[in-house]
């Protein structure tokens, strides 16, 4: 089963998005509920200047789960989707910062060194469950505080940016 998936997400990532540090390929079509956009000068774009991404494509790409406390549950959670890296590579954009925009224009820098230091994950689900409006979703900006202690702090709190809807890499 599990190399079934690996071949899936190799597939997947082969015929819709440019590999790390290829040309930019054209991003295959979302076919359902666009729920992430990332725009970039430099991004693979499906859809004018910006990526589009429904909750498959972003299932498509290889998937980490980081089980830890933050300031807005009670105990460690269970958060899992794929790396902010791991997106940012799969588009072939580079930059020196990502700016994640939530459903309503929250928004937060987020340097590219923290994405390459930590494995921050862009969560859609949360124990297991894909994540609601209502509770932080559908995508929320999830770094390992339990992993890292010295993330527990201010800055990567407010850097944990969630219900997002759209990610700039900036220059």
């Amino acid at each position: 089963m599990r190399i079934s998936r690996f071949f899936s997400t190799v597939l997947a990532l082969w015929l819709g998005a440019a590999a790390p540090g290829a040309s930019a390929q054209t991003l295959a079509q979302p076919a359902n509920t666009v729920i992430l956009e990332v725009s970039s000068a430099t991004s693979a774009p499906n859809s004018g200047p910006i990526a589009q991404f429904d909750l498959a494509m972003l299932d498509a790409l290889p998937q980490r789960e980081t089980v830890t406390s933050t300031p807005w549950y009670d105990g460690p959670q269970t958060f899992s989707g794929p790396l902010l890296s791991d997106l940012l590579n799969t588009l072939g954009v580079q930059g020196t910062t990502v700016r994640a925009v939530a459903i309503n224009d929250y928004a937060v820098d987020i340097p590219v060194s923290d994405l390459l230091d930590y494995p921050v994950i862009l969560a859609s689900r949360h124990n297991g469950n894909l994540m609601s409006v209502r509770d932080k979703g559908p995508l929320f900006v999830v770094f390992p505080f339990d992993e890292v202690p010295s993330l527990n702090n201010e800055v990567y709190y407010a850097r944990s940016a969630w219900q997002v809807r759209h990610i700039e890499v900036l220059p």
